[in-house]
């Protein structure tokens, strides 16, 4: 004790008044800082820097220049939309600052100038002596120096749900309860110099950018710079074919609205929200929007092992006996669990035993308890049947029980344990072991008034576990074919965690590694041997961190569960950071999803939808940027011919918006792809070279067909308006019959596509055949034999995603 008071430069009797003052002033008070932040304002102000969101405001001016005022419009919605949900993402993080100021105690009984005396525990400094009992709350990072029975529940911080007993020396976190005894601590340390405080500066740190975000951002600068390009090369080919400037300048800024996909964020947040909808449904609640995609790139998934991958519950499943009866009747009332109607309410070993051994019929009254501590490793009841005759039971750590006992019970016939006996059941309970159960030893005797826990005679063993859940090693084979990594982390024993993890499939041919070798490696020797770590045993929750980064270090996409205060760095690090349902609220605010049955088949679940929701964006990008390629290509081809352009400025809005939209957003709804889940993860960008080179043969064939179809109209005197007319009819049914090449190859592909194909084909029909929407869109009505041309002009797009999928197999 003199040595801890020395440390700190205190005394029992508590610091001095004086004392106190200059220590605040050296160490500040006891609380956690948040770093300034952001007005919102600027937070707001500042998602409009973003390429995307500035192509599309440059459109919508655009737009609004050429007289749409009803497509600028529509322009800016999808803009606010993205950037309202971009502020809520980033908003959020600073909640979790918030939930952890919500944990720390307010008050504090301290003793100064050697009296006792209750304080703000914001004004607590080191070397303060706190008194400490049960129901209280830690107000700091203390060291004990006295302690009487004083255990303490740190599931806050660590997530272990078991109190853990403290002694002299020992160190107690801020925001540990106290659950029973007394004692006196020094304090250690105080606001963001706790545990508390150091994670809570961690969790402040901004979000990094999800796989999408970077790709989107991505493929923004890609449709900037062909948008860019596109419009000078226009520009100056018409000025130099001498078309007056007005018009030039509304035709470059026509395709500059062409080149740049308005609708992309508008069906991208409609396709992420529809999926946190579905992944709701499955008990998966996604927080973060751009998460549901990171999802499908996932890699790596770190999952805990209790309650994830197992049950959570303790269960009898094997049993040596030397006399049943007697095992049971002891297993039933040396035994403080109970039994509520289908609940069994108690410690979870005595849980298991009390279901196991409830038939057992008896009639013994219990008269005194010897309680099962840390030390003893065993726990002991005395009954008695009608005030007589009184009995001893015991149960406990085998090798305990084992020492304890001088006899053994065969089935009723008591002998002397010899050593030969006795290391036959030690190899029993070896063997036991090393098949990851928990083992407990059972002994009784009749109560001769000597040392009740001497003297026992033996009657059997029970094994537990906690059983794997019954679809965990189906969804663990389901990663494996999926190309993604499952690694387990759990606090267990290394045997306990290698034989469930080789049960479930996890542990292969890889490592198994405990914290504490984990401790003694370097980064340089841990970033090595990760790669052939299955996992890892003995981990403290702090540990979890390095295991996240190093893995990410490593090229991975990372998912990690957690529940405790002290997960929270952890998830937050994470490329996909799992809260379980009965987490702390800090863990649920630093993570991205949050799973309510605490289920690991439900990630993989999540992964399946986060997959599927990526294929759709990739299916609906492709279709977009085919679509604006062929418009480009179009109108450059028209202009390298001398030809009159093919679309005016309003109907290249009406392609880009309208008609891309309801297919568009149908196809961000598709079903999953058969082969979903037997692929490796995608972590390449959205427009892969395959994808690019098809959309660029795509957008020549339409851009072919509407040139030949146009000039043929010309050559034959149609007018220019009939002409434009069936140049821009066959384009729009060029992007219907090119959404059918978008469909999904699924057993569940969606139907509401030919929806969306059927209304912007009739929304086609209004502009040809009214006449207010003919002055608008400058169409005239067109014959069967145009339809005619049209429809088999368009078909070539079927054959050329025919042709292009033979090719890229």
């Amino acid at each position: 004790m003199s040595d801890i008071l020395t440390q700190y430069n205190t005394s029992k009797e508590g610091l001095k008044s004086c004392e106190i003052q200059k220590r605040q002033k050296e160490y500040g008070l006891n609380e956690l800082d948040e770093k300034k932040p952001t007005p919102l304002i600027v937070l707001f102000f500042s998602q409009f820097v973003d390429i995307l969101i500035a192509l599309l405001i440059i459109a919508a001016i655009a737009s609004f220049a050429i007289g749409d005022v009803i497509d600028a419009g529509v322009i800016m919605l999808a803009v606010m939309l993205n950037v309202i949900m971009g502020f809520i993402q980033e908003y959020r993080s600073m909640r979790a600052v918030e939930s952890l100021k919500g944990l720390i105690t307010k008050i504090a009984v301290v003793k100064r100038d050697n009296k006792i005396s209750e304080i703000d525990a914001k004004e607590l400094t080191v070397g303060d002596i706190v008194m400490l009992e049960e129901g209280l709350k830690v107000p700091a990072d203390l060291q004990l120096i006295e302690a009487k029975n004083l255990s303490c529940d740190e599931s806050n911080l660590t997530g272990e749900s078991e109190a853990v007993k403290k002694q002299s020396d020992d160190t107690l976190y801020m925001d540990s309860n106290i659950i029973s005894g007394n004692g006196i601590g020094v304090v250690k340390a105080i606001g963001m110099k706790t545990e508390i405080g150091k994670i809570a500066d961690i969790v402040q740190e901004e979000d990094e950018e999800t796989p999408l975000a970077k790709r989107v951002g991505r493929l923004g600068k890609i449709l900037s710079a062909i948008a860019i390009v596109v419009c000078i090369a226009i520009f100056i080919l018409e000025m130099a074919q001498g078309i007056p400037i007005v018009e030039t300048f509304m035709t470059a800024v026509s395709l500059a609205v062409a080149a740049i996909p308005e609708g992309l964020p508008a069906v991208l947040t409609l396709t992420l929200a529809l999926g946190m909808n579905e992944m709701a449904r499955s008990n998966a609640i996604v927080k973060r929007l751009l998460s549901v995609e990171t999802l499908g790139s996932c890699t790596v998934i770190c999952s805990d092992k209790t309650g994830t991958l197992t049950e959570n519950r303790m269960t009898v499943v094997e049993s040596y006996y030397t006399n049943k009866d007697k095992t049971h009747l002891i297993g039933k009332l040396c035994n403080n669990a109970v039994i509520n109607g289908d609940e069994t309410i108690g410690d979870q070993t005595d849980a298991a035993i009390l279901k196991y051994c409830k038939d057992h019929e008896c009639d013994l009254e219990r008269v005194d308890e010897i309680p099962l501590d840390s030390d003893r490793k065993m726990m002991t009841t005395i009954h008695t049947l009608n005030g007589e005759n009184n009995i001893v039971l015991s149960k406990g750590a085998p090798e305990i029980i084992l020492d304890k006992c001088k006899c053994i019970d065969n089935d009723g016939s008591v002998e002397i344990l010899n050593a030969e006996m006795k290391e036959m059941l030690l190899e029993k309970v070896g063997e036991m072991s090393g098949r990851a159960l928990r083992v407990i030893g059972f002994a009784y005797k009749s109560d001769d008034g000597a040392e009740p826990e001497e003297n026992l005679t033996f009657t059997g063993l029970l094994g537990l576990i906690d059983p794997p859940k019954k679809d965990a090693k189906k969804s663990v084979h389901e990663c494996i074919n999926a190309g993604i990594t499952v690694v387990m982390i759990t606090g267990d024993h290394e045997k306990t965690a290698s034989a469930i993890a080789k049960n479930l499939g996890i542990l292969t041919d890889g490592r198994i590694v405990t914290g504490k070798e984990l401790e003694e490696m370097s980064d340089e020797e841990y970033l090595e041997a990760a790669k052939d770590i299955q996992v890892y045993a003995r981990v403290k929750p702090v540990q979890k961190m390095r295991i996240v980064e190093t893995l990410k270090n490593l090229g991975n996409i990372v998912a990690m569960t957690g529940d405790g205060v002290n997960d929270a760095p952890a998830l937050k690090k994470a490329s996909i950071g799992v809260a379980m349902g009965n987490g702390t609220d800090v863990a649920k605010e630093a993570s991205d999803m949050i799973l309510q049955n605490n289920d690991f088949k439900t990630i993989v679940k999540a992964i399946e939808g986060g997959r599927k929701i990526y294929d759709n964006i990739k299916r609906f990008v492709k279709y977009q940027v085919s679509t604006n390629v062929g418009a480009i290509l179009t109108i450059i081809g028209t202009s390298l011919l001398n030809l009159p352009l093919p679309f005016n400025p309003a109907q290249l809005l009406w392609l880009n918006i309208v008609m891309d939209g309801p297919p568009a957003q149908m196809l961000g709804i598709e079903g999953p792809e058969r082969d979903l889940m037997n692929r490796p993860p995608e972590v390449g960008d959205i427009l892969t070279r395959n994808i690019l080179i098809q959309i660029l043969f795509l957008g020549i064939v339409m851009a072919i067909g509407t040139i030949g179809v146009f000039s043929w109209e010309l050559s034959k005197g149609s007018s220019t308006t009939k002409a434009m007319t069936v140049a821009f009819t066959l384009f729009v049914v060029y992007q219907l019959l090119n959404a059918f090449n978008g469909r999904a190859n699924s057993e569940k592909s969606s139907k509401f596509l030919y929806l969306g194909i059927i209304i912007s084909f009739l929304l086609q029909l209004l502009i040809l055949y009214i006449p207010q929407l003919q002055i608008i869109f400058r169409t005239t009505a067109i014959g069967i034999i145009d339809w005619i041309v049209i429809v088999i002009v368009a078909s070539t797009i079927l054959i050329a995603q025919k042709i292009m999928n033979g090719v890229m197999k």
